[in-house]
């Protein structure tokens, strides 16, 4: 009998699959004594397993690339993380095992994670998968992961590490599900990465058994359960539906009217622009730059390789918009030559522009970078700071890019409530803002972003949220000036329209999605997506917003 579940969608398409869970965790090791004399030996054996580990990251890195990458060589790190390593060989000297001396100093890093206020709750994750693969090297067992199979099938799973979603094979893997994340979360972004239909925050998905037929719609968050041949029938005419509209769609965003929307994507790095290019990406509505500085968390990039990683993208997109985020460090970003380790809330601490006005050597390097990578380029680089609170910080941003002989436009992110409600203040100083939806709805919500039990709360249709991203664009529309979206928001296609109704001048996202968010576009006049915007700020729900503007784009 066909059942209908509801999680959250993060990534666009339909899959009709079996499902197959994920690979169990590694089974907890037995608390057992060793003789003093072989303490050497079991740190000889948990260190050569940490490498082990540490390099089979780095190579499924070099072998996803793009942002998967660094997200992975950030994990290898946590893997090779000092402190940690110091734990596990203090506590085989009191006589553990190399695999319960990893287990248990992981463990109580993993509890100084929760103690923070679980906004590191995404990196808990991650720890966890560090561990279990060490864990199982030590013990001779298989890796924990995606299940070996012929057949393509639906993966379901309580949580995927970056490890194992940044090598899912599309050709089996139809489709993911997940109980727990959240749709800004490492998985979420790298299922849009991949363009595999994904659904996360969906309790319960590990009751399904194995060899369950399940159509997965990963842009509404619905997942059917033995669904009938009329449903199945419907999806894949809708998907088919889909795949003609984006292949008929091509050239600059536009309303359907003539309204120029451009269509930035959003990148982390060199190895990302390739997808950005084919998909039609119109510049660079986010330039991530932190992962840059995560290939070493004891020091900051030389001047020289920054300029390096920067021209190489910038010269990408010629006669095109760049949009660079300067170092967002701090939260669960942390670096250790400019983030505090013992923050009470690191979410609400000292992070992104206020790290970076602590530490004015830094941001003198990279904008000295960024002014070099960019000479004698026909780009169009505009430069702004992460988490700008109020006019104080945009303009201690702003002189600090005129310092540096910067030749570019100077913009803030509006990700804390107080810059939207202050943004015609706040463009006093800089000439463009730029809304990140994703933190924005955390810190206007109370609601981490990496927790799926808030997920609800996270939502980037709550009115609430609207409501901010219509003052900051009224606001830039007044003082002549930009107002672009780079948050996950701009991701999804009917919201996109909303956005762009709202005021919104430009839409950054990851490469996957442009063509959805394009095709969507042009299929309505600007008009239509002013209703479709006011009728959702009517509401009084996240659902009940994203029905009604549903309702005016389709004409009910």
């Amino acid at each position: 009998m066909e059942t209908t579940l509801r999680g959250v969608g993060v990534s666009h398409g339909v899959a009709i699959g079996e499902v197959r869970h994920m690979g169990t965790a590694v089974l907890e090791p037995p608390a057992k004594q060793i003789p003093t004399d072989e303490a050497p030996r079991e740190q000889g054996r948990a260190r050569q397993a940490v490498e082990a580990v540490a390099a089979d990251l780095i190579a499924r890195g070099n072998l996803a690339g793009g942002e998967a990458q660094h997200v992975l060589e950030a994990q290898a790190m946590m893997a090779q993380d000092p402190e940690l390593m110091a734990d596990v060989e203090r506590r085989i000297t009191v006589g553990s095992t190399a695999e319960r001396a990893v287990y248990d100093a992981f463990a109580a890093y993993r509890a100084l994670l929760a103690n923070a206020g679980e906004y590191l709750a995404g990196r808990v994750a991650d720890l966890d998968d560090v561990r279990n693969r060490i864990v199982a090297r030590l013990l001779g067992v298989p890796m924990p992961g995606v299940p070996d199979s012929d057949e393509p099938y639906v993966l379901i799973a309580r949580d995927l590490a970056p490890a194992d979603t940044a090598l899912l094979d599309p050709t089996l893997v139809l489709g993911f599900v997940t109980e727990e994340g959240g749709p800004t979360s490492h998985s979420a972004i790298l299922a849009r990465a991949l363009g595999v239909p994904a659904v996360v925050a969906l309790p319960g998905a590990g009751e399904l058994a194995e060899g369950t037929v399940v159509a997965v719609d990963g842009s509404t968050g619905d997942i059917f359960v033995d669904p009938s041949p009329e449903k199945r029938a419907e999806l894949i005419k809708t998907a088919e539906e889909r795949k003609a509209a984006l292949s008929a769609s091509s050239g600059p965003g536009a309303t359907s009217d003539g309204h120029k929307v451009p269509l930035l994507a959003n990148v982390g790095g060199p190895g990302d622009v390739a997808a950005a290019v084919e998909a039609g990406a119109e510049g660079v509505g986010l330039f991530r730059t932190e992962f840059l500085f995560l290939d070493d968390s004891k020091k900051a990039p030389s001047e020289a390789k920054q300029v390096e990683a920067y021209r190489k993208v910038l010269e990408a997109f010629p006669e095109g918009r760049v949009v660079v985020r300067v170092l967002d460090a701090g939260a669960d970003k942390p670096l250790d030559f400019l983030t505090p380790a013992d923050e009470p809330n690191p979410a609400l601490g000292v992070r992104g522009l206020r790290t970076l006005l602590d530490h004015p050597d830094v941001l003198r390097t990279q904008l000295t970078a960024l002014a070099k990578a960019a000479e004698g380029l026909p780009v169009y680089l505009e430069v702004m700071a992460p988490m700008v609170a109020d006019r104080t910080d945009a303009k201690a941003f702003a002189d600090a890019c005129r310092e540096a002989g910067l030749q570019a436009k100077f913009g803030a992110m509006v990700e804390i409530p107080s810059a939207a409600l202050r943004a015609r203040s706040i463009l006093q100083e800089v000439e463009f803002l730029s809304l990140g939806t994703n933190d924005l709805a955390q810190y206007t919500f109370a609601a981490d972003r990496q927790v799926g039990a808030v997920s609800r709360l996270q939502d980037p249709w709550q009115p609430a949220l609207l409501d901010l991203v219509a003052a900051s664009a009224e606001a830039a529309k007044a003082e002549g000036k930009s107002c672009g979206v780079c948050g996950e928001a701009a991701s999804d296609p009917l919201l996109a329209c909303v956005l762009t109704g709202l005021g919104v001048t430009s839409l950054s996202m990851g490469a996957a999605s442009i063509p959805y968010v394009r095709a969507t576009l042009a299929k309505h006049t600007l008009a239509q997506c002013e209703r479709a915007a006011a009728a959702a700020r009517a509401t009084d729900s996240a659902e009940e917003a994203r029905l009604a503007a549903q309702a005016v784009l389709s004409g009910e």
